[in-house]
């Protein structure tokens, strides 16, 4: 009795010891996943544990995403996850999203996962419109998706319409052209071929180095008024705070940038920035909702911080990080190489194989057409010999019969009839007998000619003859394989490894290796450089070739406004007007 009520105790016991959980679920933009959390977890718990199932460090870019009445917020990473203002239904969910961008994606995104989160979110947006695309940077950046999810482009597998299941495009550039969907993936494919070569990785990041060119990337707009009540447009990104006309969310109409901002706070619902020129006048403006203002203040804190980091030395976390990552690229690039190479002596092999075999099959045919030709000379040969002994046969004939003709006119000369009508028809006769013999030495004559010709046509066959069974016994005894540079044969598939000249390649990242790549580093972007004079000029020639198309009925607002800021020169995005407070000697800010 006393042992079962010492078992339910400790029963009572161990379930009052076990934490109470719920269910979360975690979305990012390529798959969803669960986690039960203690009731007691901050949002860190979560944030953390969500970073390290993604293996990603650089988490001071993202957060975790949720909606409230039609409002975007974050979870806090100092407060209890069931202390925000969440649904308590089960599961609980948020969106792992970038919350802050970079200003210099491919100087400040280390990590291969960190890059195609930030791919994939900004291909999104400009897919949904969120951010403003042109027309042409619109078909470059979906040649480049392609390109991440198809590999290099092969004519034989990407056959027409392999594009037609997928989103690539906005729908408001295919609407404003007369264009079919197969123009479109015919421009596509076009620049897609030109990407031969690069990895998944490298594809995303030149469409992130695109993107974030663009005027709207990268920015949190913000319904607010000013002190006067006009209505404008807040922007808040890593440059620092713009404000915006609410029908123009291209170009800013000032820009505040971080460096040049003292103080920003907000009181109930009145927002103030003081600049860091005390000439400056104060800008206070008004949001709709107090949970907007502490939206604004989150992310006003956050890229500022983000800003003020990346004008410091690197820390130590991040130079490992860079390290490990440069490490891990110099590896890739050594691995792609050697493939190539290895790749590139394999289609050698096949080529020199296809060229041995054709060759191979050109003298069996030239084998086949000597045997033919000897075979006819044989036959000709032959058929000239039996003419020439018919031929000679029939000469020997003709020369019998002129004989006894002229023994005939010899006895009919000796009978002659003695009467003069007999002589004369003797006379007559011998006449003809002699006529006769005259004809048949001349086709005598000209049988033994003939006899002759066929004779020497004989002899010309049988040199022919000679001559085409010389060749075929060169032909037998030519080597089948002419002699040339030794090149290796294609492995076969059960041969796992596949050795060069030398040992194995190594990755021993030697100083003379580093050397090598730093300056094929450099070379790069020289020829990036190069390869951007070249790109412009490939946009430009794409804008006219389509604009013939473009129904203008259709155009948007911002269609209309990029229109008119390419047309002034494209002097008017935001990193332009943030010089511009400077250039105008510090005059008070007046919207």
């Amino acid at each position: 009795m006393a042992g079962a009520i010492a078992s339910r105790m400790s029963f009572s016991s161990l379930k009052r010891k076990q934490p109470k959980t719920f269910t979360v679920r975690i979305v990012t933009m390529d798959a969803e996943m669960e986690f039960n959390c203690e009731v007691k977890w901050k949002g860190k718990d979560l944030f953390d544990l969500v970073c390290r199932t993604l293996g990603l460090r650089e988490t001071w870019f993202f957060g975790l995403q949720y909606t409230i009445k039609d409002t975007v917020a974050w979870l806090k990473m100092d407060k209890k996850v069931l202390d925000h203002d969440v649904s308590k239904e089960e599961p609980v969910t948020f969106h792992f999203l970038a919350k802050f961008y970079p200003e210099n994606a491919e100087e400040e995104l280390v990590q291969e996962i960190t890059q195609h989160l930030f791919f994939l979110q900004v291909k999104k947006q400009i897919l949904e419109e969120k951010i403003y695309c042109p027309p042409e940077a619109s078909v470059l950046l979906a040649s480049y998706a392609v390109q991440a999810k198809y590999g290099d482009y092969d004519p034989s597998v990407h056959k027409r319409g392999f594009l037609a299941q997928e989103e690539l495009l906005p729908k408001r550039v295919i609407n404003l052209y007369q264009m079919t969907p197969e123009m479109w993936e015919e421009r596509i494919t076009a620049w897609y071929a030109e990407h031969r070569g690069r990895a998944r990785d490298e594809a995303e990041m030149e469409y992130l180095k695109i993107a974030q060119d663009l005027e709207m990337y990268g920015v949190n707009y913000f319904a607010i008024r000013n002190k006067k009540g006009t209505e404008l447009l807040l922007g808040v990104d890593a440059l620092g705070l713009h404000i915006y006309d609410p029908e123009n969310r291209l170009t800013p109409k000032i820009s505040f940038p971080w460096n040049e901002i003292r103080n920003i706070s907000y009181s109930d619902k009145e927002f103030t920035i003081k600049p860091l020129d005390k000439k400056i006048d104060v800008f206070k403006f008004n949001s709709s909702k107090l949970r907007v203002n502490k939206l604004i203040l989150q992310l006003c804190i956050g890229n500022h911080d983000l800003f003020m980091r990346r004008r410091k030395a690197d820390s130590l976390e991040v130079q490992q990080m860079k390290a490990q990552a440069r490490e891990e690229k110099a590896r890739k690039q050594m691995e792609r190489q050697r493939l190539a190479r290895e790749k590139q002596m394999r289609e050698e092999a096949e080529r020199t194989r296809d060229e041995l075999e054709r060759r191979l099959l050109q003298m069996k045919e030239e084998a086949t057409m000597a045997n033919e030709a000897l075979m006819r000379s044989e036959e000709t040969a032959d058929l000239l010999a039996e003419k020439a002994q018919i031929t000679e046969e029939e000469a020997k004939l003709l020369a019998q019969k002129a004989a006894e003709a002229e023994q005939e006119m010899q006895r009919i000369k000796a009978t002659a009839i003695r009467t003069e009508e007999e002589k004369r028809l003797m006379e007559q006769k011998v006449l003809e007998a002699e006529v006769l013999a005259l004809k048949m030495a001349e086709e005598s004559e000209r049988r033994a000619k003939e006899a002759d010709q066929l004779k020497q046509d004989l002899q010309e066959a049988r040199e022919a003859e000679r001559r085409a069974k010389q060749k075929l016994l060169e032909i037998a005894t030519k080597p089948t394989y002419p002699p040339m540079n030794p090149v290796p044969a294609p492995l076969p598939p059960d041969i796992p490894s596949f050795n060069l000249i030398g040992d194995s390649l190594s990755f021993d990242f030697k100083d003379t290796d580093m050397k090598r790549l730093s300056m094929e580093i450099e070379k790069e972007k020289v020829e990036y450089m190069e390869k951007s004079k070249h790109l412009q000029e490939q946009l430009n020639e794409l804008k006219t070739e389509i604009e013939a198309l473009k129904l203008k009925e259709r155009e948007t607002a911002l269609d209309i406004l990029h229109n008119e800021n390419s047309d002034r020169g494209g002097t008017s995005s935001k990193h332009n007007t943030i010089k511009k407070p400077q250039a105008q000697g510090r005059r008070p800010i007046c919207i």
